[in-house]
């Protein structure tokens, strides 16, 4: 089987602060067709699916303006640039819902849109967590609610969790040992 590889003549930062790189790049196909294409670089992201014993996940409401909708989803948020990113995903959790996770055992790390954006997605599981005294931010989440995991995964189905990080994990859970 014979590879080809597309040929990156220049990338042109367009604008770039602490989450998002946007640039512009200037592409030549195999067969010798060129084009620009718009690529984002983010940080990585740490999200966590936290199950209790009763294999209940822990989800958190909230509006995303960006498409203008209250839906559910797993704690997490961007790894600082040196930390670790399972210590990142735990520390999410305690601050957007104010449980600290007994324990971190990653579940899968992906991509989510490979042909434009560049921003590796990483689950962690969670087996218990422990109510702390930390206040969770207000800016993050309306409601944090315990939900049984057959019922957060039927919330897929009507679209009141759509971010793909938390339908992953989900679907993933369901795989997990009781």
């Amino acid at each position: 089987m014979t590879r080809t590889q597309w040929t990156i003549h220049g990338e042109h930062v367009v604008d770039e602060n602490r989450h998002i790189k946007l640039s512009t790049v200037d592409v030549e196909l195999p067969d010798g067709v060129k084009f620009t294409q718009y690529i984002a670089r983010m940080p990585c992201c740490a999200m966590t699916l936290v199950l209790n014993d009763h294999r209940e996940a822990l989800l958190m409401y909230r509006h995303r303006f960006i498409i203008d909708k209250w839906v559910w989803e797993l704690p997490g948020g961007y790894v600082d640039h040196s930390e670790d990113i399972a210590e990142a995903a735990a520390r999410e959790v305690e601050e957007e819902t104010g449980w600290r996770p007994r324990s971190m055992e990653h579940l899968v790390t992906y991509q989510p849109a490979i042909g434009t954006l560049d921003q590796p997605q990483a689950i962690y599981l969670a087996r218990g967590a422990d109510l702390t005294d930390t206040t969770p931010d207000i800016n993050e989440a309306e409601n944090i609610q315990w939900v049984p995991l057959n019922q957060a995964v039927a919330m897929i189905d009507r679209s009141e969790i759509v971010g793909a990080a938390t339908v992953i994990g989900l679907y993933r859970a369901l795989s997990l040992p009781a």
